[in-house]
Formats: C-alpha cells, sequence, structure tokens
C-alpha cells in the first residue's frame, strides 16, 4: 500500500492501475510457455507488465508444475517482475519462500490459507505485493473487511488448475462487485482476472471492473506474443476509458 514503508518491485507500468486512466496491465501466464525455453519464453513477452507463474502442487488443483528453485532461475533470467499464482495447500508456509526466490507479487487463495490477514502482511513485510485469489463458487462478500490487506484480487474466471479453458461469463457480476467494493472502500487495489482471457473476453473483464489481466494460450499462442500482449493491452484500455473513465 502507497505510505506503508515497504518497497515494491516497479516495472515500466507496475503502478497503481486507475479507471479513469484507464491503464491496464497484461501479465502473460507462463503455464502456456513452452517450459524447456523458459528464460526465451520470458524475452518473447518483454512488453508484458508482469510474468504471471503458476505454481500447482497436485493437491489443492489436480495438476503440478514448479517450485522455489524454478522461480529462483527465472526471476534471474528475466527483468519482467513475476507475479506468483500459489495453487497450493498450505500457503502460509510456502508463500514468503517464493518471496526470497525473487516473485514481486504473490497470490495466495483464500480457500487454502489458514491465516490470510497474517499471511498477506508477511509477503509484504518481505517486500512483495500480497494477492488473496478467489475460486469462481467463492464470493467476495465475506473477505470485504481483508481487502485493505491486500495490493491485489484475483477473481477466477475458470475453475484453476488447467490452462486453456474457456471463460466463465457468470464471473462478470462478481467482478463488478468486487469493484464496488473497492470502490467503496477509497482502496489503490487491483483487480485480477484468470482463466480464459483473450481478445474476445477481455473488454467485457475490464468493462466490469478488471484492470489486471491474465493471459496464456491467448498470448504464447499466437505468432507474435509481444504483439499479442500489445493487442489485448489496446482493448482492455479502451473499454475501461469508455465505461469506468465515464461513470466515474
Amino acid at each position: 500500500m502507497p505510505g506503508d514503508g515497504v518497497a515494491r518491485p516497479a516495472s515500466a507500468r507496475a503502478r497503481a492501475p486507475g479507471h479513469t486512466g484507464g491503464m491496464a496491465l497484461i501479465n502473460p501466464s507462463i503455464l502456456s510457455a513452452d517450459f524447456a525455453r523458459l528464460s526465451e519464453e520470458a524475452k518473447a513477452v518483454e512488453g508484458a507488465d508482469w510474468l504471471h507463474v503458476d505454481v500447482m502442487d497436485n493437491h489443492f488443483v489436480p495438476n503440478l508444475t514448479l517450485g522455489v528453485p524454478i522461480v529462483e532461475s527465472l526471476s534471474r533470467a528475466t527483468d519482467t517482475p513475476l507475479d506468483l499464482h500459489l495453487m497450493i495447500e498450505d500457503p502460509d508456509r510456502w508463500a514468503p519462500q517464493y518471496v526470497e526466490a525473487g516473485a514481486g507479487s504473490v497470490t495466495f487463495h483464500a480457500e487454502a490459507a489458514a491465516a490470510p490477514v497474517r499471511l498477506a502482511r508477511e509477503i509484504r513485510a518481505k517486500g512483495a505485493r500480497a494477492s488473496m485469489a478467489l475460486k469462481p463458487a467463492t464470493p467476495i462478500e465475506p473477505y470485504e473487511d481483508l481487502l485493505p490487506e491486500l495490493d491485489m484480487l484475483l477473481i477466477m474466471t475458470v475453475e484453476p488448475g488447467f490452462g486453456g479453458q474457456a471463460f466463465l461469463d457468470i464471473m462478470l457480476p462478481k467482478i463488478r462487485r468486487t469493484r464496488e467494493l473497492i470502490s467503496r472502500h477509497g482502496l489503490q487495489l487491483w483487480l485480477q482476472v484468470d482463466g480464459g482471457v483473450s481478445a474476445s473476453t477481455i473488454e467485457r473483464c475490464a468493462e466490469a471492473g478488471a484492470d489486471v489481466f491474465v493471459a496464456g494460450s491467448a498470448v504464447y499462442g499466437a505468432d507474435d506474443p509481444a504483439k499479442a500482449v500489445r493487442d489485448l493491452r489496446e482493448k482492455a484500455e479502451a473499454a475501461t476509458a469508455a465505461s469506468w473513465g465515464c461513470a466515474h
């Protein structure tokens, strides 16, 4: 949070987005990249704002990806800050280690954290942005009082665990309700969406109130990943300026 004395990792655009300014952050997901060429794949999207890294443990979700040593290596291979999404059990134990491994932002799941406030504060104290994720069926309202403890909230727009899933339109009202809560409390809180984000869905997410967008196959499945990032950002910012900029 601004003024809390904790250093935050910076990138060219990694400042608090506001709807009136129409800014959007695009975070390509390496879940859709070639894991045998992660260094090259990171360089292919150097114009991105953050690099989204999905950590799965085959317990919280039915898939297994990577761990602390890979994150450590990836952080040395790219200047793009790392946005870690922990889809794991016991994030209270593991999340701080990912900050130490080089993550600039660490997201834990509300459904998995035993002490989310304490964990968010620990992540921040170590110098990273603290974020909390909600599965599609998890409502935002019970967590309203926790929002001031966070730098970002992630609304999953697919069931977590696998890339390439179709976007769930039924999550749009939840994104809107979350943006309303953020605005009501006057918070500089990023609102991220992850799952099925593409050229055909990103505008709807932006109109609903999201300002940080995770895109996997829409970026790494394109002939030119860097151009895909620019195109997605352009669509999101145009939709944000048109809907929220006028409304607020």
